[in-house]
């Protein structure tokens, strides 16, 4: 009997209606930026996509003053009710595009259209769906019998989630009744830039949602703006810790998802099997481009021989390559900057002692691809054990005593996530709650929804979104 063999499977790209130029949306139209157009490019292949217009400081003053006033002639003053009708019809409409934006969205990102198709477009328009339920209701919210919106949002969002990150910020501040301006990443602006066709398709007042491609010289020119009422950004710990000294003393709002490095915890008595995958998916999804990704494998010393054979085997069995073909696992890294930080860390694990294993799958010659690799015999001291790698890139380490997993999973300079393995419901609590993490996943990774608030402690930022929680910061009170 013949043995299975692998066939390609791949998706359209004519399916994402790629066009050659993108302009930026600003006051309800799309129109020229004034900045130095850039060309954003396909990681998989580095190849062009396609020329996007960029923003200069007079188009983002152009930006706050149209959010302004939509702010205050229309989004402010309507009634909450008639804002839900507005997100949902959003929602639905990125239903409706749902495939074309999944292949847009791999193409510009390099994940895999597996995720982008069943992970990253679903969760966006779930958060669309879930905010609008809010709009109407943000008298029942907690935050006082009739909170009110702040008014100007900017927000500056990370290449990892393109789409959904845009959602994260967009959805809430509008159900709050805030207008945004959204300046996108400066490698992945093209699924923003679609939404703000979605938006101006469902009939949204001009100058609601402003969308603003550049690169972080944009990015800072907007956070800095004193038009704003709030900035939100997801990012880097040190992008963050620079915005949060422009925003000193200004009295402005500030919400900042910035870096993990997250410790999956596996107990002796963990199901083996199931903590595989757990573990896999938590580094190895989005090709470990994931702020909360658990970096850190955390295995009790009894089980953690077993543990990494398991898991070496469960590896070697991962598919890298075209980010299109159904079958991928692992995509393309999202640029060569990231390349070669991942490249860099992944040698100085080496020097420093620790041993290297990657996965024996073949990796494909042209494009921006990272095996999946995992370290033993890592130190605390080690920097792929303290610094953000931000790649499939998985450092293990042992524990022997409950007391020694914890010391060790919060000995980070971040606390964004976590996660635990084990069949003992007293021991799961026990642990959770004694890690210093903003989400902590029991028996699973990676889980999210737009009900529950995500968000982290210590440099991995400040505030939550998502959930009841995450209105609290688009809402005076």
């Amino acid at each position: 009997m013949a043995a299975w063999e692998y066939a390609p499977a791949p998706e359209s790209a004519a399916t994402g209606r790629l066009q050659p130029s993108y302009r930026m949306f600003l006051g309800g139209e799309f129109v020229d930026g004034s900045g130095e157009p850039l060309k954003t490019l396909n990681p998989a292949t580095e190849e062009v996509l396609a020329e996007v217009s960029t923003a200069n400081p007079s188009d983002i003053d152009d930006a706050v003053a149209a959010a302004r006033n939509a702010y205050e002639q229309v989004w402010g003053p309507m009634p909450g009710v008639e804002r839900a009708k507005y997100l949902f019809r959003i929602a639905r409409m990125m239903a409706e595009r749902s495939r074309e934006l999944a292949v847009l969205e791999t193409l510009d990102n390099g994940k895999p259209i597996r995720e982008s198709r069943d992970t990253d477009i679903p969760l966006a328009g779930a958060h669309f769906f879930y905010h609008a339920g809010w709009a109407d209701k943000l008298g029942y919210a907690g935050y006082g019998p009739d909170p009110k919106p702040l008014g100007v949002v900017g927000s500056v969002i990370p290449w990892n989630f393109p789409l959904l990150m845009a959602a994260w910020k967009i959805a809430p501040a509008l159900a709050a009744g805030n207008t945004i301006v959204l300046k996108p990443a400066e490698t992945t602006p093209l699924t923003a830039l679609v939404l703000a066709e979605i938006c101006q398709q469902a009939g949204l007042p001009p100058g609601v949602v402003n969308v603003l491609p550049g690169a972080g010289d944009v990015g800072a020119a907007l956070v800095g703006h004193p038009g704003l009422d709030k900035v939100a950004f997801t990012g880097s710990t040190d992008v963050g810790k620079q915005i949060q000294r422009t925003l000193a003393g200004t009295g402005r709002g500030l919400t900042l998802e910035l870096g993990g490095k997250a410790a999956n915890i596996v107990y002796d008595d963990a199901a083996l099997d199931q903590a595989v995958e757990g573990v896999v998916n938590g580094i190895f999804f989005n090709q470990g481009h994931v702020c909360c990704a658990g970096s850190r494998l955390l295995v009790q010393e009894s089980v953690a021989e077993e543990l990494i054979e398991l898991l070496q085997a469960r590896i070697s069995t991962l598919r890298i390559g075209d980010p299109l073909d159904k079958n991928t696992d692992v995509g393309a890294i999202n640029s060569r900057a990231q390349l070669e930080k991942i490249t860099e860390l992944t040698a100085a694990g080496e020097t420093e002692g620790a041993t290297r294993w990657t996965s024996p799958c073949p990796v494909p010659q042209r494009g921006l691809f990272f095996p999946p690799t995992l370290f033993t015999g890592v130190e605390q001291s080690m920097r792929i054990a303290r610094e953000e790698i931000f790649g499939p890139v998985l450092s293990v380490l042992t524990f022997r005593t409950p007391d020694e997993a914890v010391a060790k999973a919060n000995d980070t300079r971040y606390g964004l996530s976590a996660g635990i393995w084990t069949e003992k419901g007293s021991r799961m609590l026990w642990t959770a709650q004694r890690l210093r993490a903003g989400v902590v996943w029991e028996n699973t990774f990676n889980r999210f929804d737009p009900t529950a608030p995500f968000g982290g402690y210590k440099e991995s930022g400040f505030g939550r979104e998502g959930g009841r929680a995450g209105l609290e910061a688009y809402l005076a009170h």
